[in-house]
């Protein structure tokens, strides 16, 4: 019999997905940061970190992060940097 795989044990180690969306916005992509387990005041500091790393305007909207334009790899690199375990989603 084999072991199960086992939950992760914190909250904090959810995999952060960085990912690229179009639908609904005429065309206009944005990179979507989902998957952060913070609450809603973190959540507004680090989308200012984030569009300030980019040099886009975004939103947070449903405890997700937008950022206006294609960002996914500068975003990934920079959400590791800070210790979230994130990956690129999307093609």
């Amino acid at each position: 019999m084999r072991p199960r795989a086992q939950a992760p044990a914190t909250p904090a180690a959810a995999r952060v997905r960085v990912g690229r969306e179009v639908a609904g916005r005429a065309g206009k992509g944005v990179t979507v940061v989902s998957g952060l387990t913070l609450d809603a005041a973190q959540l507004e500091e680090l989308a200012t970190r984030l569009k300030r790393l980019c040099g886009a305007g975004g939103a947070v909207k449903n405890g997700r992060i937008e950022i206006q334009g294609e960002h996914r790899d500068r975003l990934v690199t920079e959400l590791c940097r800070l210790g979230f375990e994130a990956k690129r989603a999307g093609g």
